[in-house]
């Protein structure tokens, strides 16, 4: 039976170490402050947001809402972010996407100052995940596996970690984030050839497809640790993700739940990006 590798726990202590940090900044007159900017009210924008709201009242972050309606114009949004940029009270912005059809997300991202790309959703955040620069912030939920990672102390140095999943959200920042740990890695999509085989090779199997089930029984082995990042709707309508988990949990040696695993620490990175924001800020 794998062990089930809960993010709360990770969370908690993550906030736990936050809390002083962000009363040290404001001892000294600053408030951290997030950014909310929503477009329109997607029922997954409204979860995430009353988690970040409740992660951010914990640590002592104020969160400050911008919210646009579904049929916002581009114009809207782009002076939504010039006013976000120009405040020098905020120090980090979390964009929900996607964005409406009818507007540009690339240009939406580009017009962000990176320093307060807490997300990683700027070009330039993205140029330091792959550079290893240190500089600017990973997407949180890709930051969000490396915590657990870390909490529950595993050593990916040597570990050979397979993703499953390319996209710039997850897929490929958490593959720059292993190998920065130093694991060999390997990037799946859906055109790899005997994908399953591929996935059994694995020390580490990160599940980052968006797609229910991608991970199947032939994916999986003994003694691998499996992090599912997926979030899907089966069809009798209950939250899973791409892993198959009865298989996992009889086979594996460890795997984070859904709900319950990576989804869980996302909030606790973002606030722990916007602390690091505000203290470069206020140096």
């Amino acid at each position: 039976m794998a062990q089930l590798w809960k993010g709360a726990p990770v969370a908690a202590a993550l906030t736990q170490q936050l809390i002083p940090r962000a009363q040290a900044l404001r001892d000294r007159g600053v408030i951290p402050t997030l950014a909310i900017l929503r477009v329109g009210e997607r029922p997954e924008d409204l979860s995430y947001e009353r988690g970040a709201l409740k992660r951010c009242e914990k640590v002592g972050i104020a969160v400050r809402q911008f919210l646009l309606t579904a049929d916002a114009s581009q114009r809207d949004l782009m002076e939504t972010i010039e006013e976000i940029n120009r405040d020098e009270s905020i120090h980090g912005c979390l964009m929900f996407r996607p964005l409406p059809k009818q507007l540009d997300e690339q240009a939406a991202c580009a017009a962000f100052s990176p320093a307060k790309d807490v997300d990683g959703i700027t070009a330039g955040s993205l140029a330091a995940v792959f550079s290893g620069s240190g500089a600017g912030y990973p997407p949180c939920t890709a930051r969000a596996c490396l915590e657990i990672l870390d909490y529950y102390g595993y050593e990916l140095k040597g570990k050979r970690a397979v993703v499953v999943g390319r996209s710039l959200v997850i897929g490929k920042p958490v593959s720059m984030l292993l190998l920065g740990r130093h694991a060999t890695l390997t990037i799946c999509h859906t055109r790899t050839a005997d994908l399953a085989a591929e996935c059994r090779r694995a020390d580490v199997l990160v599940a980052a497809a968006g797609k229910a089930g991608a991970v199947s029984a032939a994916c999986l082995a003994p003694g691998q640790v499996v992090l599912d990042v997926g979030i899907n709707v089966d069809e009798a309508g209950n939250l899973v993700g791409d892993v198959d988990f009865a298989a996992a949990e009889a086979t594996v040696e460890a795997i984070t739940p859904v709900p319950g695993g990576v989804g869980a620490v996302t909030t606790s990175v973002l606030a722990s990006h916007v602390i690091q924001a505000a203290e470069k800020a206020s140096r």
